[in-house]
């Protein structure tokens, strides 16, 4: 991903920080999940319970922004403008039933072969209205207010918003509901549990007074606070996120982080600025930065943007990444 992509998505993350609304991401949950979400997902009235991970119909769920939907089959044409539910649709084995992304979607490499519905934030309204889906996902890039509109025009749009690991879990469950593929939901969500026990094994040695400070920089300038699943990545990871006294995502006081001292610095590795310079070239060129401990001691890490930024299925192997970044030791 270029700086440009990382630009778009940079603003993406500021006007939702600033509207205390990160837009796209998913917090769609299920009664019988493991998230933490404050509103359920699912809600299911008698005579739909599920038998043999098939699902009954008609089957009734309300997504992050409290909309409800009830299906009365599985939906034969989905549209996805939102990468990290894009991930989860096609780890689900829907790629028959995708017809359309977005501009930025691109894993796994069937999704670039898929229509374009446009940005992720203000996807092309007509594009989608012609495709005449049956349910159209979006995540954390899109506001409710975006949202809304859509609705308004007729389109039938589901929201998710995670804040954390068990509630990207929780929407995959859900998804599989929906579209009566619970078996492969379970299988994903086995593996992310999974991933989730080795991290945590792995690291439930580290004493408190040694857990490493960490500060973590997505695109130029940006960071981000609790409350988020970026955050959670670094805490169940073992560290302590430097940035963690202020919540969402914001643009960095540099001083601040100068005075934090973290041990690690995480990145993203494959952002570019109009002058080809990378991030970690931006971040050890900063004034005063080059006294922060992991500066001196060559811990600044890159990282997949897309392990680190996706809440989808893959998340967990960004955990992985987070945690591998962190303590090397304890991964060899």
């Amino acid at each position: 991903m270029n700086f440009k992509n990382w630009k778009n998505v940079a603003s993406l993350l500021s006007a939702a920080a600033l509207a205390l609304a990160l837009a796209g991401c998913g917090n769609a949950t299920t009664n019988e999940g493991t998230g933490t979400s404050q509103q359920p997902a699912q809600e299911q009235s008698q005579g739909q319970a599920q038998t043999d991970l098939k699902t009954q119909y008609p089957l009734t769920v309300t997504d992050a922004t409290g909309e409800s939907f009830t299906f009365e089959k599985a939906p034969a044409k989905i549209v996805s403008v939102s990468p990290a539910e894009t991930e989860s649709l096609f780890a689900l084995g829907l790629d028959n039933q995708i017809v359309g992304v977005s501009d930025y979607d691109d894993y796994p490499e069937a999704a670039t072969t898929k229509a374009k519905m446009g940005g992720i934030s203000k996807p092309n309204e007509e594009s989608i209205i012609a495709a005449e889906a049956d349910i159209v996902f979006t995540g954390i890039s899109m506001s409710e207010d975006a949202v809304k509109k859509l609705r308004e025009l007729g389109i039938t749009i589901f929201k998710t918003d995670p804040k954390s690991i068990d509630d990207v879990m929780n929407n995959i469950e859900t998804f599989g509901k929906i579209t009566d593929h619970q078996e492969k939901a379970q299988e994903i969500i086995t593996q992310m549990k999974q991933d989730v026990t080795d991290v945590t094994e792995a690291v439930k040695a580290v004493k408190p007074e040694e857990k490493k400070k960490v500060y973590i920089e997505f695109s130029p300038g940006w960071t981000v606070g609790k409350g988020e699943f970026m955050d959670e990545l670094i805490t169940v990871a073992g560290g302590t996120n430097i940035a963690s006294d202020k919540e969402g995502w914001y643009e960095i006081n540099e001083e601040n982080v100068i005075a934090s001292n973290p041990d690690v610095i995480l990145y993203a590795n494959d952002v570019i600025d109009e002058n080809s310079k990378t991030l970690d070239q931006i971040i050890k060129a900063r004034s005063g930065w080059d006294q922060i401990t992991a500066v001196k001691n060559d811990a600044v890490i890159g990282l997949d943007a897309n392990l680190l930024s996706r809440p989808g299925p893959r998340v967990t192997q960004g955990l992985k990444e987070v945690a591998k970044a962190i303590y090397p030791d304890l991964f060899q």
